[in-house]
C-alpha cells in the first residue's frame, strides 16, 4: 500500500492550543509525547514499507512544519497545496502523482493526520483486508467505525449487500452516506445494527480512483491532469464525499472494529484519558468542588483554580484564557470567526 497523510486540517476546534501555524496534527494530545502527525505516520510505516512508500500532502504554511516532524519523509513525497480546496482535489493530485509513478495498479490509502487509533495490529488487519476488497473487486473501500453511541457529529455510512469476507473479515456495498444527523435519526442508526460511523479512510487502486473521478467530477481532475497543482485555487473546494462517493457505485464498506477517535473536539481528550478520576487534568489545578472538568495548560508553570465548577474545559496557551461548557465546545469556531473580524485579535488565531 502507499499510504497518504491528509495532513492539511486547521483543527479549529482545539483552539486557542491549536493555531494557525501550529495545527491540531502537530500537537501531542494524548500524553504519548509524539504528535498527532508523527502517530499517524509510526502506524502506516510498515504498510508503507518504510519511508520512501509513504506520502504526506498539506497546505503551503505547514509544509516546513511537516519537513520538521516527520524529518525522513522524502522531499518527493510531500505534496504542498498552494491552496486549501478539501480533500477532493487533494485526493485527486496525490493519486495522479501515485499513478505517474507506480501505476494504476497501485494501492492507495488516505488517512486523516488526526486520528486516534489505539489497537495498532486490529487496523493493519483491517488495511490488508481493504486492500484485498479494492484489488479483487475493483472497490473504493472506506473503513467504517462500528458506532459506540448515537453520535450527531460524525457522518453515517449505511450497509447495502453483502459482498463476503476478506482476511475474515466482512464487506459491503455502500447503500448511502448520511451527514451529521439530528440525535433521534442518530439513535435509530445505532438500533439497526446497519450502520457505521464514516471514517474518513479510504482505500483503493489509482487507476479505479482516476476512473471514477473522470465520470462523477471531471472538474476536478481534468484541470490537475492538463495545468498541475497551481490550478488548485481554480478547482472548486469539495470534499471527496461529496465529489466521488456519494454518487459511485464503487463505494464499499468495511467495518472497523479497533479501537478510534478522530479528535474533533476537547471532549476527545476526556474520552482517551479520563479513567476513574473525577477531572482530566493537563495542568497543575487546585480545584474545591470541581468535577467533570478538563483542564489543559502549555506553561508547566501555570497553575489553575476552580471552586465549584462541573462539566467544563478550562484551556491556557500564552496569552489566551478559554472557559467552555463541554457541551458548547463546538462553539468555539464561532468565536474565531469574531476573532478573525477584529484586526486586533487576529495574532490569536
Amino acid at each position: 500500500m502507499i499510504p497518504v497523510i491528509l495532513a492539511g486540517g486547521k483543527g479549529e476546534r482545539f483552539w486557542p492550543l491549536s493555531r494557525k501555524s501550529r495545527p491540531k496534527q502537530f500537537l501531542s494530545l494524548d500524553g504519548s509525547g509524539r504528535s498527532l502527525l508523527q502517530a499517524t505516520a509510526d502506524r502506516l510505516l510498515d504498510l508503507a514499507g518504510g519511508w520512501e512508500g509513504l506520502w504526506v500532502i498539506t497546505a503551503f504554511h505547514l509544509a516546513d512544519g511537516v519537513r520538521e516532524q516527520l524529518p525522513d519523509l522524502p522531499e518527493a513525497n510531500l505534496l504542498v497545496e498552494v491552496e486549501g480546496r478539501d480533500t477532493a482535489p487533494a485526493v485527486a493530485w496525490a493519486t495522479l502523482e501515485i499513478a505517474q509513478r507506480y501505476g494504476d495498479d497501485a494501492i492507495v490509502g488516505f488517512f486523516p493526520a488526526d486520528h486516534w487509533i489505539g489497537d495498532l495490529a486490529g487496523f493493519h488487519q483491517t488495511l490488508r483486508a481493504a486492500s484485498d476488497l479494492a484489488r479483487e473487486r475493483g472497490a473504493i473501500a472506506t473503513l467504517g467505525i462500528a458506532p459506540t453511541f448515537p453520535s450527531t457529529g460524525y457522518g453515517y455510512i449505511e450497509q447495502g449487500e453483502a459482498l463476503g469476507s476478506f482476511l475474515e473479515l466482512p464487506a459491503y456495498t455502500v447503500s448511502r452516506f448520511t451527514e451529521k444527523p439530528d440525535r433521534e435519526t442518530a439513535e435509530s442508526f445505532l438500533a439497526s445494527g446497519r450502520y457505521s460511523w464514516n471514517s474518513g479512510m479510504f482505500i483503493f487502486q489509482a487507476g479505479t480512483v482516476l476512473q471514477e473521478l473522470q465520470a462523477h467530477a471531471p472538474y476536478i481532475l481534468e484541470p490537475l491532469q492538463k495545468e498541475g497543482p497551481s490550478i488548485y485555487p481554480k478547482i472548486p473546494k469539495q470534499s471527496i464525499d461529496y465529489a466521488l462517493m456519494e454518487k459511485t457505485s464503487r463505494a464499499c464498506v468495511m467495518p472497523a472494529h479497533f479501537s478510534w477517535d478522530d479528535l474533533g473536539d476537547w471532549n476527545a481528550i476526556e474520552r482517551l484519558l479520563k479513567g476513574d478520576q473525577s477531572n482530566v487534568e493537563l495542568a497543575r489545578h487546585i480545584g474545591l468542588g470541581t468535577q467533570g472538568a478538563l483542564l489543559y495548560s502549555s506553561d508547566p508553570d501555570d497553575v489553575i483554580v476552580t471552586i465549584g465548577l462541573e462539566d467544563v474545559v478550562i484551556v491556557r496557551d500564552r496569552s489566551v484564557t478559554l472557559v467552555v461548557r463541554k457541551d458548547r465546545t463546538q462553539e468555539i469556531k464561532q468565536v474565531l470567526k469574531q476573532i478573525q473580524d477584529n484586526p486586533e485579535l487576529t495574532t490569536l488565531l
